[in-house]
């Protein structure tokens, strides 16, 4: 789970703060543990916590990143997962709409 800091690059600000996202994450039934992300390599998370399955946007398939990234954790045995991208939901028009909200 990405904490905020990491969003920054996208000069944007979490909706929900990351301390609660990770709480709501931890409380879904099927989640085993919510690890904090603090750093955009994926696979040095992995060399610190050994998973077997990563899951990532749609957006991000076939990209030149992506293709490298399936290579390195091919070779560890990680499954990456592609969920589909919710092309319908843009968080830029949730955070335009919810700063207007608060405005008036």
């Amino acid at each position: 789970m990405t904490v905020d800091a990491l969003v920054k690059y996208k000069h944007k600000n979490s909706v929900i703060p990351f301390e609660e996202r990770i709480e709501i994450v931890r409380n879904i039934k099927c989640v085993d543990a919510a690890i904090p992300q603090e750093d955009l390599d994926k696979f040095k998370m992995w060399e610190k916590i050994k998973f077997d399955v990563l899951f990532v946007g749609d957006d991000w398939y076939q990209s030149p990143r992506w293709k490298a990234l399936e290579q390195k954790f091919k070779k560890v045995g990680v499954r990456i997962i592609y969920f589909p991208y919710t092309k319908g939901t843009s968080s830029t028009l949730l955070n335009d709409t919810l700063k207007k909200m608060r405005a008036s």
